[in-house]
């Protein structure tokens, strides 16, 4: 079953918690360790006290998905910077130069995991700035020590959010695969039923009405392009429309030129994709498509179809077994303002960079070469 939103990230907010609760266990030893040495140790109490609280209260507010928002993690980042840069007065500057530690120690990189594994990398480097920024500012002398501190807390954010940003990757590709599983084995139900009755239907229709004169055998022939074109869809070679990816630079041309198989047009195409840019696919199969609505109108019979993939170019070949085209009868139905050939086909082609080569002769059929630079 697709995992959860955030599925993958459960894990990393609640080792936050954990590192959290841990850090101020930390805290607290400390504080009574060194609690004759403060300034003011009530106030260090005090702050231990909002510690106290503010850790709970991002437990229980990291662990809701609709409340790890800019609100609950600027509010974190700003508590935490606050208590740091109290530090100097509640502890004392005379017991901070003496090697008492800062108020904060590990529990202030909370905010900088929380933004981590929100945000990724760059926010937790952000947040690890923010917050080595104010330690470094509660100190009169800054040392080898001090510059250690905020290089760890660096790599905290950096390597958290890191690995945060690879668990939301694994979710996504995880729920893709999930939902690509269940797309295939619902569609190989359908093929089965399909197989089991439409199919079935179509190819007795086609076999029965086949050699039938007039509207039957003309139905039949119907019933066997559709079988064709229906068997294509249940393998996966569906309308071009239907397949193409909404924000892709490139386009399998065979994905395009697939719906034009039926019994009538045979296609061949290399077992690999042949990526090209959308326009370009897109006028090429078009023009493919006026060159077979050519063949049925004049040539009548079958058509072959061939797509050649040759590294630098893409060619397409449309051949039909026809009367072929008399010499002239181009100029001439350009002359008559009938532009199939020059406008939809060569003008479609010439437009994006491409060549047409038309072969062609009497009771020899036709061959059509539109080929295109990758």
């Amino acid at each position: 079953m697709p995992s959860p939103p955030g599925g993958f990230e459960v894990p990393l907010w609640r080792a936050l918690t954990v590192f959290r609760l841990a850090s101020l266990a930390y805290v607290c030893v400390l504080a009574v360790r060194d609690a004759d040495r403060y300034a003011h140790p009530y106030a260090v109490g005090a702050l231990i006290l909002l510690m106290i609280a503010w850790t709970g209260a991002t437990a229980v507010g990291y662990a809701r998905p609709a409340w790890r928002r800019w609100p609950l993690l600027l509010a974190d980042l700003g508590v935490v910077m606050a208590i740091v840069l109290a530090t100097p007065w509640v502890v004392g500057r005379t017991a901070l130069a003496h090697g008492v530690p800062t108020l904060g120690v590990a529990w202030m990189a909370g905010p900088v995991l929380a933004w981590a594994v929100s945000g990724g990398r760059r926010r937790g480097t952000v947040a690890a700035l923010l917050v080595a920024g104010a330690d470094l500012a509660t100190r009169e002398r800054i040392g080898q020590s001090s510059f250690t501190g905020v290089i760890l807390m660096l790599l905290a954010g950096v390597v958290v959010g890191h690995v945060a940003r690879l668990a939301v990757s694994a979710e996504e590709r995880l729920q893709r695969a999930v939902e690509l599983e269940a797309a295939t084995r619902e569609r190989e139900r359908l093929a089965r039923d399909i197989h089991d009755s439409v199919l079935q239907v179509l190819a007795l229709v086609q076999r029965r009405g086949a050699d039938l004169p007039g509207e039957a055998g003309e139905l039949a022939r119907l019933a066997g392009e559709q079988e064709v074109a229906l068997r294509a869809l249940i393998a996966g070679a569906g309308p071009a429309a239907a397949s193409l990816p909404d924000g892709g630079e490139a386009v399998d041309l065979r994905t395009l030129l697939g719906r034009y198989a039926s019994a009538a047009v045979a296609l061949s195409a290399p077992a690999t994709p042949v990526p090209l840019p959308r326009r370009v696919a897109a006028e090429l199969a078009a023009a493919t498509g006026a060159a077979l609505d050519n063949v049925g109108r004049h040539a009548g019979g079958r058509a072959w179809v061939l797509i050649e993939d040759e590294g630098t170019t893409v060619t397409v070949s449309i051949r039909d077994e026809g009367p072929g085209i008399p010499d002239g009868r181009l100029d001439e139905a350009a002359a008559q303002g009938r532009l199939g050939v020059t406008q939809s086909i060569r003008g479609r082609v010439v437009d994006v960079g491409g060549t047409v080569r038309i072969v062609s002769a009497p009771e020899a059929g036709t061959e059509i070469e539109l080929s295109v630079p990758r």
